[in-house]
């Protein structure tokens, strides 16, 4: 069943305005994609979902699932490797601050894993997908990946929000802050998450706060919208998530105890495969770009 819509306006932006200003910064930053691509615009049951495509167009399928407050740019860093071997489909989530159009709103995580199969049916990815997600993305990937196994070759969980471990406290506390009206917190919350990149010299910082900017920016130019509170899994959940599985955590990460989500896998669901990432939090994919692209590789190509 989908979602009711009845009276309610789903247009995201608060003005056309804000829709114009954030727009213009999406697409300055997506001028940098580093590799050619193209855009689909997908109907689904939740709304039109944009699609960033990358990569020959015989490659087996890999889909890039992002965090919350996000969009398919987050994957710049990685989407010229990923390309070089498969068809990369980075996803503007419908629900977040993108290109995506919704027409209704997601009620729980059953709506968004119908949302994603739909996604995937309108792509052509009938033959099962590689999947791959960031924090918020990347525990909607396992909830899709236990509720339609034959649809997904392997999944690979990059420091998924929840999933193995509950959200540190530290972590709830400095997000709240975001929302109010602002710049400073929302400055002091990215340059708390990504500290490490932040150290990476004069680059690091600029980039940390062109992302600030971007989320207050973003955060100011939508509606709120309520989000599926993600979840964390059951020992019984992790052990049946049978396809081949990858779960990398940097070892620096904010949003809980890399150390303890590593031993809960260990202990629980020793046949997924896993990795600590040296020098980096939750800016992993950026901060140490080559090795999680080249660890996320040899996963997804053994031999």
């Amino acid at each position: 069943m989908a979602p009711r819509t009845e009276g309610v306006d789903f247009s995201p932006f608060r003005s056309e305005a804000a829709r114009t200003r954030f727009l213009k910064r999406y697409d300055r930053r997506a001028e940098r994609w580093p590799v050619p691509s193209e855009s689909r615009t997908i109907e689904t049951s939740l709304g039109r979902t944009f699609v960033r495509v990358s990569g020959p167009p015989e490659a087996p399928p890999l889909v890039l699932l992002h965090g919350i407050g996000s969009n398919s740019l987050t994957w710049d860093a990685n989407v010229a490797a990923l390309s070089g071997s498969f068809r990369v489909h980075a996803v503007d989530a419908v629900y977040d601050y993108g290109r995506s159009i919704p027409s209704a709103q997601a009620r729980n995580r059953d709506d968004l894993v119908r949302w994603l199969d739909e996604l995937f049916t309108g792509l052509g990815l009938e033959g099962g997908v590689h999947l791959v997600g960031l924090s918020y993305g990347g525990w909607l990937a396992s909830q899709y990946a236990l509720r339609f196994p034959e649809r997904v070759r392997t999944l690979v969980l990059l420091a998924p929000v929840f999933t193995v471990l509950p959200l540190s406290a530290g972590w709830v506390l400095r997000a709240v802050l975001c929302v109010l009206p602002f710049r400073r917190f929302t400055r002091s919350f990215m340059f708390w998450l990504l500290e490490d990149l932040a150290r990476k010299g004069e680059a690091g910082r600029a980039t940390v706060e062109e992302w600030a900017e971007d989320s207050f920016v973003a955060m100011r130019s939508f509606k709120s919208r309520r989000t599926v509170n993600p979840t964390v899994l059951t020992d019984e959940e992790l052990r049946s998530l049978g396809m081949p599985t990858l779960y990398l955590v940097g070892e620096n990460e904010k949003i809980y105890s890399a150390s303890a989500a590593l031993q809960r896998l260990e202990r629980v669901a020793p046949r997924i495969q896993t990795g600590l990432i040296p020098g980096a939090g939750h800016d992993f994919t950026v901060t140490q770009a080559q090795l999680v692209n080249d660890r996320v590789l040899a996963f997804l190509r053994p031999g």
